[in-house]
C-alpha cells in the first residue's frame, strides 16, 4: 500500500528506494510510512509477520522497518525468513527499556534498531544511514586480506578460505574496519563513530555485532583468537597467520572471551 501524498513521475518513482514497513499498529505504520514517503522512499506496508514474509518474497525491498512484536509471526522469525534469500537491511522497532529484545533483534541480524516511542525523523535518518552504507561505492582498492580471511570492498564480498561469509551490512563494515586496523586497540565508542557513523548510542550494539562476527570468522567463538577483547577498552583484531591461527601480537588464551 503506497502512502504517497502527491503524484510521482514514473521515472522518479522507479528511482525511489523501496522500504517495507511492518507494524500491526495502524497509527505507527501510517506515521512511519508518511515520513519515509516525504523523505523520497517508495513505501509498502504489512500488518503481520506472514504478510511481511510474503511481500518481501514477491518484491524484495531495499530495506525493512520491522516491529519486533507482530501477530502471526514475531519480528525475529520474520527477520530470519526474509534473510534466507540473501542479505537485506533491517531496522528493528522495539519497546523502550526492553534491552533483551533489542539485543535479540541485533543477534538475528538487524542492522539497526529504534526504541518506541521514537522520533519519526530519527527513524528516517537511521534508514538513510543503513541504506547509504549498504549501497555506497567504496574507495577503489585491493582485497583486504588476513590469513584465510579476504574481503572485496567493491563487491562487498567476504570469504574465509573458500567459504563465502554471509554478513549483514554492519558486520561487513565492522570486519573491514578491523582488517584495515590490525593490532590496534579500538574502543567501542570509536567503533560506533567510525563504523556506525553515530556520535552516541547504545554501546551494546557494538558488543552484539562483535559477538555475531566472531561466530562467523572464529574457529572457536568461545575462545576467539582473531577479535580479542581488551578489558575496559574495546577490541583488537590480530592478523591471521598463514595456517589460519592468530599471527604475531595475538592475545594469550583466556583474553577476549566475554563478548
Amino acid at each position: 500500500m503506497s502512502t504517497a501524498s502527491a503524484p510521482v513521475p514514473p521515472a522518479q518513482a522507479q528511482a525511489r528506494r523501496r522500504v517495507l514497513v511492518v507494524d500491526d499498529d495502524p497509527t505507527v505504520a501510517e506515521v512511519v510510512a508518511s515520513y519515509l514517503d516525504r523523505a523520497g522512499f517508495a513505501v509498502e506496508r504489512a500488518a503481520d509477520g506472514p504478510s511481511a514474509v510474503a511481500r518481501a518474497a514477491a518484491a524484495r525491498p531495499d530495506l525493512v522497518v520491522l516491529d519486533l512484536m507482530l501477530p502471526g509471526m514475531d519480528g525475529l522469525e520474520v527477520c530470519r525468513r526474509i534473510r534466507e534469500d540473501g542479505p537485506l537491511p533491517v531496522v528493528m522497532l522495539t519497546a523502550r527499556g526492553d534491552e533483551d529484545d533489542r539485543i535479540l533483534g541485533l543477534e538475528v541480524g538487524a542492522d539497526d534498531y529504534v526504541t518506541k516511542p521514537f522520533s519519526p525523523r530519527e527513524l528516517v535518518l537511521r534508514v538513510e544511514s543503513v541504506l547509504r552504507r549498504a549501497g555506497s561505492a567504496p574507495a577503489p582498492g585491493p582485497w583486504l586480506r588476513s590469513g584465510r580471511l579476504a574481503l572485496d570492498p567493491a563487491a562487498r564480498r567476504a570469504l574465509r578460505g573458500t567459504d563465502e561469509l554471509l554478513l549483514t551490512v554492519r558486520e561487513f563494515d565492522l570486519l573491514a574496519f578491523f582488517l584495515r586496523h590490525p593490532g590496534r586497540v579500538l574502543g567501542r565508542e570509536e567503533l560506533m563513530r567510525r563504523v556506525w557513523g553515530w556520535e552516541f548510542g547504545d554501546l551494546s550494539t557494538v558488543t552484539v555485532h562483535v559477538r555475531r562476527l566472531r561466530e562467523k570468522v572464529e574457529d572457536d567463538p568461545a575462545r576467539p583468537r582473531l577479535i580479542s577483547t581488551v578489558w575496559g577498552v574495546g577490541y583488537r583484531f590480530d592478523a591471521e597467520g598463514p595456517d589460519g591461527g592468530a599471527g604475531a601480537g595475538a592475545a594469550p588464551e583466556g583474553v577476549g572471551d566475554d563478548a
